[in-house]
């Protein structure tokens, strides 16, 4: 399996990878989280993907976490299974994606993810790390969690936001230039797919 390429896991989790191609097959035919032609790219550009900030930040048991937009479950979900000693949110503003995430997250028996339908603007507990995928511009998401980050660090590098992103990052990241590190997930996984994506870490 592609995901044990790169991470040691053990059986349980290798169990809990191998269950999502046929649960998201599923949820997908009923409710189009992934896009048809995406779907046969589960584990490269949905699940790996998720992963690189495994690779970037390998949390703490006890870390606390809030993925923000997770559509049906990206990057939380992956997340929570590499990570079972770590406590995930799961946030997402369209209640039929947050339904597949929570159905996904219960399919496997994550009793660390919990999924709420409802604007990040609106949450207001704290975390060690909020992560996201692909959501909306950096700026614009800094200004929407940064009351949610936490000033109790657990971790080797400071609590903060933690994005995976594709393309031209110059214009989002200008505001961030001091503080803001840029890691290509080509650094970890190998494929031309991954040559354009990278992970920006901003400590908040």
């Amino acid at each position: 399996m592609l995901i044990a390429d790169y991470f040691k896991l053990s059986d349980r989790q290798a169990e809990q990878f191998a269950q999502l191609d046929a649960l998201y097959r599923d949820w997908n035919s009923k409710i189009n989280v992934i896009s048809r032609k995406d779907i046969d790219n589960l584990y490269e550009h949905h699940v790996l993907h998720s992963l690189a900030i495994a690779k970037l930040l390998p949390f703490q048991p006890g870390t606390t976490i809030m993925d923000v937009g997770t559509g049906g479950g990206f990057p939380g979900i992956p997340l929570a299974i590499m990570f079972p000693e770590c406590q995930f949110l799961l946030v997402d503003s369209v209640g039929k994606k947050i339904k597949v995430a929570s159905e996904v997250a219960q399919a496997l028996g994550l009793t660390n993810v919990v999924c709420k339908q409802e604007r990040v603007e609106d949450e207001k507990q704290k975390f060690d790390f909020v992560v996201s995928r692909a959501v909306m511009p950096l700026p614009d998401l800094v200004k929407l969690v940064r009351k949610n980050i936490s000033n109790k660090h657990r971790n080797a590098v400071p609590n903060g936001l933690v994005v995976l992103k594709g393309g031209d990052l110059k214009q989002e990241i200008a505001p961030f230039q001091k503080t803001a590190e840029v890691t290509p997930c080509s650094t970890y996984f190998r494929g031309e797919w991954f040559e354009t994506k990278q992970i920006i870490y901003l400590p908040l």
